[in-house]
């Protein structure tokens, strides 16, 4: 027994994904109130369309066609038995081509199903091929030469099946996914409730021309135990980037040998100070664990030597 069914065209029409970005993000509550507002905005054509296909209403808004040939086999009774219990309409009535199985839409209230969602998705042919034991063995060159013209010229999917239980099981399996598959589409092509303008709260949101990359190597930098704004804003404005800091030292930064070198790189840099408080540096410390970070190439080095 073998079936024959077209390529879905709805691997073509895929929800629409958001603009690639990159962002970082940490445990500042900055722009809380901005994100709690943008996701109580909600598309309410989305609203309606995710409404019509949800999981445990879908099966109802699908009919099964079965031809009339595909019945005259004996072993058909296990193929309508299964589709007794699947819970979407099954009618019988003949097909073209014969021993064919075909799905379709079926609308139940047409005012609560969006027109858009309709025209989504047409119909689905399923195509049947029925071959006695004797017929398969005594053709297996000219099956071959069908499975290659039918996948390669007729742009088919082709899957063989030894008994109508293997046959029963794919085309529920089949029904299901056919089913589900405008709610899946309708879910992909939401963006999340919890983004904000394609950017978490407290994100740093880079473009494609690498504006905001300088937010990114400061938030980088305050990812480092022990360091405050006004040490990670003293270092970016004297190396506004990784490459720079990396190109500051005469021999740069994978070229240095000793402890001395690497700590003398950042270790003498002004921190800004608040009124009142001494003058500080950058220190020997967070410059080490800074070279360290730059240069290694051992992934489970401790950088944080009081951790």
């Amino acid at each position: 027994m073998a079936e024959a069914g077209p390529r879905r065209a709805a691997r073509s029409r895929r929800g629409l994904r958001r603009p690639q970005t990159w962002e970082v993000s940490d445990s500042d509550s900055e722009d809380r109130s901005a994100a709690e507002a943008g996701a109580g905005v909600r598309d309410p054509a989305g609203q309606r369309r995710a409404a019509a296909w949800r999981p445990e209403q879908a099966l109802r808004h699908l009919v099964l066609r079965v031809d009339l040939a595909v019945l005259e086999d004996t072993g058909a009774d296990v193929l309508m038995e299964a589709l007794g219990t699947l819970g979407c309409e099954c009618h019988i009535e003949p097909q073209r081509p014969a021993r064919s199985l075909r799905w379709s839409r079926v609308r139940h209230d047409p005012r609560s199903v969006p027109p858009e969602v309709w025209a989504a998705e047409e119909q689905e042919l399923l195509l049947l091929l029925l071959l006695e034991p004797e017929e398969f063995l005594q053709g297996t060159a000219q099956l071959n030469q069908a499975l290659v013209l039918l996948q390669l010229y007729a742009d088919l999917d082709v899957l063989l099946v030894a008994s109508w239980q293997e046959l029963s099981q794919h085309v529920c399996a089949y029904t299901k996914a056919l089913a589900q598959l405008p709610s899946k589409q309708c879910w992909d092509s939401q963006a999340f409730s919890f983004c904000t303008a394609g950017r978490w709260a407290a994100g740093q949101l880079v473009a494609r021309d690498g504006s905001g990359l300088r937010g990114v190597w400061w938030r980088q930098i305050r990812q480092f135990n022990r360091v405050s704004s006004a040490v990670a804003d003293a270092i970016v404005t004297a190396f506004p980037s990784p490459r720079l800091l990396q190109q500051a030292s005469p021999q740069a930064l994978l070229a240095c040998s000793t402890e001395e070198e690497r700590l003398g790189l950042l270790a003498d840099l002004p921190v800004e100070a608040s009124k009142g408080r001494q003058p500080r540096r950058v220190g020997p410390d967070l410059s080490r664990r800074i070279c360290l970070f730059l240069t290694t190439t051992n992934p489970d080095l401790l950088l944080d030597l009081g951790s």
